[in-house]
């Protein structure tokens, strides 16, 4: 598995955690804020890495 596969793999999961607690906010882990700016941190690596390929 490439390393950009896995990356895309974590996003997914920590996106899927994200859309819970969203949903479900009574059943957020304790360490859902961590999860939260983890995730936005990492979404926007990955759209500078895909704007700067495309240039």
């Amino acid at each position: 598995m490439t390393s950009k596969k896995s990356l895309l793999i974590v996003l997914l999961v920590l996106n899927a955690v994200v859309l819970l607690g969203q949903l479900w906010p009574e059943g957020a882990p304790p360490f859902a804020r961590v999860v939260n700016i983890l995730t936005l941190i990492l979404d926007i690596v990955i759209i500078v890495q895909l704007l700067r390929v495309r240039q």
